[in-house]
């Protein structure tokens, strides 16, 4: 197994309400679930190969719950990754070299029946966790903004968090609303629905945790 670490953020949209259910082992608010997002790489290496500063997407799409499979997978690599980076970049995002369902990475393969070819292309990615803003734009695939819930009443900034200590993801994400289209292979299109904004850092056994669990 080659030993890979990866640390950095991640603004993920999904179209389930806010909260999403899948973090609370619940079934997804419309019965189905679909998503799309990225993950800027701070540090990170394959091997010996540096991955610092790239960045990876993906839209997903699932007919039912994920636990139940027949997902659908749109990988995206950052053009400026080269041959090597690229082919090590897709192996970390399609679970290889990881230990099973260490993590998000692997977890999600499992439950997939089809795997589009992988889009190199350009990753546009500003996004502030605390804050809970953010925009990506993946050319030629998808669109993605993300920005606070707001109360209905007042108008005024939520603030919400999930805290995971054992989860195979994130250890805490600010909760934010998101709004997202995607073009190609798979076509979504997402509206105020739930945004998670998120500081990531896992390698091939897992996360690396920086908190004492509850």
């Amino acid at each position: 197994m080659t030993p890979w670490e990866i640390q950095g953020t991640e603004l993920i949209n999904c179209n389930c309400a806010y909260g999403c259910p899948c973090q609370f082992n619940a079934l997804p608010s419309k019965g189905f679930c679909e998503a799309m997002g990225a993950i800027s790489i701070d540090q990170g290496h394959y091997g010996d190969t540096r991955l610092d500063n790239l960045k990876i997407a993906v839209v997903f799409h699932w007919p039912g719950p994920i636990h139940l499979g027949k997902g659908q997978c749109q990988p995206i690599v950052d053009e400026r990754a080269d041959a090597q980076q690229r082919e090590a970049l897709l192996k970390i995002m399609s679970g290889q070299d990881t230990e099973p369902f260490a993590t998000m990475f692997a977890v999600f393969a499992s439950t997939l029946e089809k795997v589009f070819e992988p889009v190199v292309t350009g990753i546009d990615y500003e996004v502030d966790i605390e804050a809970r803003r953010g925009k990506v734009h993946v050319a030629g695939v998808f669109d993605l903004v993300g920005e606070p819930i707001r109360n209905p009443v007042t108008g005024l900034e939520h603030r919400a968090r999930i805290d995971l200590p054992h989860g195979f993801e994130y250890e805490i994400a600010e909760v934010g609303s998101g709004t997202s289209s995607s073009h190609g292979a798979i076509a979504i299109d997402l509206k105020d629905s739930y945004a998670q904004f998120a500081h990531l850092h896992m390698n091939n056994k897992g996360l690396i945790r920086h908190r004492a669990a509850a």
